[in-house]
């Protein structure tokens, strides 16, 4: 098959068209129908890739939701390679711009959640600090020391209860009614073997995005949130967590 040829039959696939002239069947019969049903393996195969990765979403919408809004996707979105570990990247982001989805305000940020889960379990694997390494440090010093995230770490925050509404969603915690809409802030990372989803504080989510950027601890630390902010607590999840690899001083 020409690489003209190609083009056009995998251009057919995703945009419902008949199949590029020149196409035989191994049969010689008419070859629409075998063209046909081969799209519609793709798309289901496809949308059980999408679906694998972010069972949540597709929990919180419904099954027939889901598959038509993976089917929108799938035409706009195509993949780019045989690979379809990663396929699907993009997939909130087109949820959040998804019109029949308007209502449903939370679920791009709980398939994000999903999304930092899936990059932690295949993310590369390091030993999270040692909490010892601090104690030879002169505490003149402390506010200088520059902290290497894990490779596994995202911080993610929403205007929307998501994390609760992804664990109702998830069997994490039974479902039940949110006494309170408010905004939430996990920390997802994977020390060990198990990807972790940790609650935080809106101001430790500032300070622990702020070193993961780069930023020394001292700096993190007065810019994270006013006087109220509480740097032993941070500093006790930013090590029980193992969320952060090393440290240097800057």
């Amino acid at each position: 098959m020409s690489q003209t040829m190609q083009s056009a039959f995998a251009a057919g696939l995703f945009d419902a068209h008949p199949p590029p002239p020149g196409l035989a069947a191994w049969n010689k019969a008419t070859p629409q129908r075998r063209y046909a049903v081969y799209s519609n393996n793709v798309e289901t195969s496809l949308t059980g890739a999408l679906a694998a990765r972010f069972p949540a979403a597709e929990r919180i919408v419904g099954a027939d939701f889901f598959r038509a809004m993976a089917g929108a996707f799938i035409r706009t979105c195509p993949p780019r390679s045989p690979v379809l570990l990663a396929y699907g990247d993009a997939f909130p982001d087109f949820a959040a711009r998804f019109e029949p989805a308007r209502d449903v305000v939370y679920l791009a940020d709980v398939m994000r959640l999903e999304f930092a889960r899936g990059q932690a379990y295949h993310a590369a694997d390091a030993s999270p600090l040692d909490p010892g390494k601090l104690a030879g440090i002169d505490p003149r010093r402390l506010g200088e020391l520059i902290f290497v995230p894990h490779p596994s770490l995202s911080i993610l925050s929403s205007l929307h209860p998501f994390h609760t509404i992804w664990a109702m969603n998830t069997g994490e915690r039974p479902l039940a009614d949110l006494e309170h809409w408010d905004g939430e802030h996990v920390l997802v990372v994977r020390p060990r073997l198990i990807v972790d989803v940790i609650p935080l504080p809106g101001d430790c989510a500032n300070f622990l995005r702020r070193l993961a950027a780069g930023s020394m601890l001292g700096e993190a630390a007065a810019l994270a949130g006013g006087e109220d902010f509480d740097l032993s607590h941070a500093l006790a999840i930013l090590l029980r967590s193992g969320a952060f690899t090393t440290f240097r001083e800057g």
